[in-house]
């Protein structure tokens, strides 16, 4: 995959991989996507102790360092090394024994069912072939992957439109793309897997909970367009455990 794609020259900044965390992960709401990220991960995998789990994409190694804490044999892999740098002085911090390697999602060197399971967050969205990532993760994979993508049925659509408008200008940004659950179905089936379950977050946008800055007003105001439908139908980011079909 070419470096000009702008998720690898992005996060090849030394200053992205420094303000990475801060930038989405601080704050009321920052705060609340980060542990509902990571209890919804926990249950998808459910106990990961003594068992290799990787991590593809893992940035700053905050799903990493999450796995270690709950006894897994964790790897992480990210093609950027400046954010490498920030995961390995964030892990040897905790003390926690992790891996990780400087590596790109669509040519993962790891052999065939080589990870009891996989996580990918934050990834498929930006990737130059999603498609070729989410084969990979299957292919590493023995038991179950964990992924997560912004829905083309929900508020993102429009974040992500204005995103590459502005990248065609030439503007300095991440113009992500959004998926459709048939289409993520579809790939997840190709790979010899299936869809078991789906977690949809927001149905207003992310954006807008960060601007008005409440958790308890965000937990709230989500649970009641819950309570009438509108997340099943509107949510987004949609975090998906796929299992594989036949383990041999």
């Amino acid at each position: 995959m070419t470096d000009e794609h702008y998720s690898y020259r992005v996060y090849a900044n030394p200053s992205m991989a420094e303000r990475f965390d801060a930038a989405r992960f601080s704050g009321p709401i920052g705060t609340l996507l980060a542990d509902t990220q990571e209890e919804v991960v926990a249950d998808f995998l459910g106990p990961v102790e003594g068992r290799a789990i990787l991590d593809v994409g893992t940035g700053t190694g905050r799903a990493a360092l999450s796995l270690a804490r709950r006894g897994a044999r964790v790897t992480g892999v990210d093609a950027s090394a400046e954010m490498l740098r920030v995961a390995r002085a964030r892990a040897a911090a905790s003390g926690l024994p992790l891996t990780f390697d400087v590596g790109d999602a669509h040519r993962l060197r790891f052999s065939d069912r080589s990870f009891a399971a996989a996580v990918s967050l934050r990834v498929l969205m930006h990737t130059p072939d999603w498609r070729v990532c989410l084969r990979e993760l299957c292919r590493v994979t023995d038991d179950r992957v964990v992924f997560d993508y912004p829905a083309a049925c929900s508020a993102a659509v429009l974040h992500a439109a204005g995103r590459r408008i502005l990248a065609v200008f030439g503007r300095p940004v991440e113009a992500y793309r959004v998926l459709r659950r048939r289409e993520v179905r579809h790939a997840v089936e190709a790979c010899g897997f299936r869809i078991e379950r789906e977690h949809r977050q927001f149905v207003l946008p992310i954006a807008l909970h960060k601007a008005i800055g409440s958790r308890r007003g965000t937990i709230t105001v989500e649970k009641a367009l819950r309570a009438v439908g509108l997340l099943r139908l509107l949510g987004s980011p949609v975090t998906v455990l796929a299992v594989r079909c036949e383990r041999s």
